[in-house]
């Protein structure tokens, strides 16, 4: 067993095919068949269930990949801190699908060019997941938002999970309403009972869920109100839905300025919400500090975590 055994067989678990785990890794396919059947062969069990549809862990192929994965993050640790000045190695980033849209292209393109000899990777999926992700070591460092509506406790909350992090940049979170949905002055006007969102783990969706419960304001204790969840992968599909009317989407407001011909839609103030880009505690790296520097411009200084708390806003929303 050797590191490039063990990077062979998480790329075909992230990858669920031997195929594209080649691909990604400029191998041949016989080479990352025969890598990883001699790994189960040393190991004594089966890591992977194939069938025609590609590559699935086995029970123990999942208890393994934890190994792997934290060896892996051992070994790239070990190599930089040989040369704890210069960014190298590869950086796993995590983010929400709305920050990868709006607010890191700028940042990862002038990233790739000050430190080529970095490898990237990104991945998008909702904050629960991202935040799981950083804690198993799939992910080195996440860009996500945590559903609370205030509280002091946040840096206590991400200690307690083994986590350390920073405020990036502030999203306003908005509501959006079809155009022919009457003014509104407050949540409470809101007539729609089905939300447009992402899947369960999106913490914008935890938010607008828990705003049309409590119109008074989020936070606000309300006997539950019964909402009807269409779940959908993009925000382009989101607004799409939003705009034919019958339902309300959530969204920041940055992401909605980035479409071209936006619809005609009602917009109404949601929250304040933080960005914090988050890493296991004690991960540091000259990879990720470079990262934390790309993305200072987005909101200038780091701001402590006691701060990376959502904060209702109000207000009128024609």
């Amino acid at each position: 067993m050797d590191l490039a055994t063990l990077e062979i067989f998480r790329t075909v678990a992230d990858e669920g095919s031997v195929t594209r785990a080649a691909r990604r890794l400029g191998r041949v396919q016989s080479n990352v068949t025969t890598r990883v059947q001699q790994l189960e062969e040393e190991l004594g069990a089966p890591l992977f269930a194939r069938d025609g549809k590609g590559m699935a862990l086995t029970p123990a192929g999942e208890r393994f990949l934890d190994y792997a994965q934290r060896l892996l993050a051992l070994a790239q640790e070990a190599r930089q801190v040989m040369h704890p000045d210069t960014p190298q190695g590869s950086l796993r980033v995590g983010s929400m699908e709305s920050t990868a849209a709006s607010r890191l292209p700028g940042p990862l393109a002038a990233y790739r060019r000050r430190w080529p000899q970095v490898t990237l990777r990104l991945r998008t999926a909702p904050s629960r997941q991202l935040m799981q992700a950083v804690q198993d070591r799939e992910l080195d460092c996440a860009l996500l938002a945590l559903p609370q509506a205030a509280g002091p406790d946040v840096a206590t909350q991400l200690s307690a999970l083994g986590l350390d992090g920073v405020v990036v940049c502030r999203e306003s979170l908005v509501l959006l309403l079809p155009p022919e949905h009457p003014p509104v002055a407050s949540l409470a006007d809101v007539q729609v009972r089905t939300l447009v969102a992402f899947e369960s783990g999106c913490s914008y969706r935890i938010l607008a869920e828990d705003g049309l419960a409590a119109p008074a304001g989020i936070g606000v204790p309300r006997l539950p109100v019964a909402l009807d969840i269409h779940e959908v992968g993009s925000y382009h599909a989101m607004v799409a839905c939003v705009a034919a009317g019958g339902c309300a989407g959530v969204l920041p407001r940055s992401l909605l300025a980035l479409l071209r011909e936006p619809p005609d839609l009602r917009e109404v103030p949601l929250a304040e919400v933080d960005t914090l880009l988050v890493w296991r505690a004690g991960y540091a790296t000259p990879a990720l500090s470079a990262l934390r520097e790309a993305l200072s411009d987005l909101a200038g200084p780091a701001k402590h975590l006691s701060q990376a708390v959502a904060k209702p806003r109000r207000g009128r929303a024609g």
